[in-house]
């Protein structure tokens, strides 16, 4: 990193409760060693339990907070996780547009609690302006079946799905199989290989957050310049071990355990 601290940009919403969102997106790269900033996009009231409430924020103050910190401390590498609505899914990719480092675009539409995200206008946008922006795309089986329009219930539809989202412009595209039965599987598609990580199932109700830290591993280890498949399988350690060792807070769904640690990952000294 030519001597200098790496930083990560998170453009995301709030999770009050700490468990996904930004909240979890800074945990994560602080974990890695990475300095965050973040954008936030839209406020929630919720806890483990359920949602209450969901408010976006302006798209045109959305757009502000991300040139503010990328004018002055320009992050290695930024992801995405719940935009809203139309307007901010634009304002993002219009900001993307001027991105020299890699975007890793996480389309959350609904929370672990079933509470919409993501107007349907909006990921249609997603789709069709923000997707051809991303350096890697992370949907779980649920958002590659929406963005590909197919049914995606294993590996074979999990490949399809890649590859059709490929074909609108995301350069990479991982698609996580924590909801398969069986073996959780991820595939990636990238430069044109095919690259899978397995994972094991593990038993627990603690799920809370697990796109967004997952998602926000992967970009925190791309702003310390690993390649993309490493990213991945350090994220994939990363994730796997979090959920593994849950804290176990909460009466619902609980976050899981972002002091986790992923093998590979030197600590870096602050400068």
């Amino acid at each position: 990193m030519n001597g200098k601290t790496p930083v990560a940009l998170t453009i995301a919403g709030s999770d009050p409760s700490g468990g996904a969102g930004i909240q979890a997106d800074l945990k994560t790269f602080h974990q890695f060693g990475v300095y965050g900033e973040a954008a936030i996009t839209l406020l929630t009231v919720q806890n483990t339990m359920r949602v209450d409430r969901v408010e976006c924020m302006p798209a045109e103050l959305v757009l502000q907070q991300i040139r503010a910190v990328v004018e002055d401390i320009r992050p290695g590498a930024a992801k995405t996780g719940a935009l809203g609505n139309r307007e901010i899914v634009e304002a993002v990719a219009g900001a993307a547009a001027g991105f020299d480092f890699p975007l890793v675009v996480d389309p959350v539409m609904i929370s672990k609690h079933g509470a919409p995200l993501m107007a349907e206008e909006a990921w249609l946008a997603l789709r069709t302006v923000l997707l051809p922006k991303a350096f890697l795309l992370t949907p779980n089986l649920h958002e590659a079946a929406a963005l590909a329009g197919i049914e995606v219930a294993d590996i074979t539809g999990m490949r399809w799905a890649a590859e059709r989202l490929c074909g609108l412009g995301a350069k990479a595209v991982l698609v996580k199989g924590g909801h398969l039965s069986g073996s959780a599987t991820d595939v990636l598609l990238f430069e044109g290989k095919w690259y899978e990580f397995p994972g094991e199932q593990i038993p627990t109700r603690h799920t809370h957050g697990t796109g967004c830290t997952y998602s926000a591993a992967i970009a925190a280890t791309l702003a310390r310049g690993s390649g993309l498949v490493e990213a991945v399988q350090l994220a994939k350690q990363f994730i796997t071990e979090a959920i593994r060792t849950n804290p176990g807070l909460g009466g619902g769904s609980g976050p899981v355990n972002h002091h986790a640690l992923a093998k590979g990952i030197p600590r870096l000294p602050v400068r």
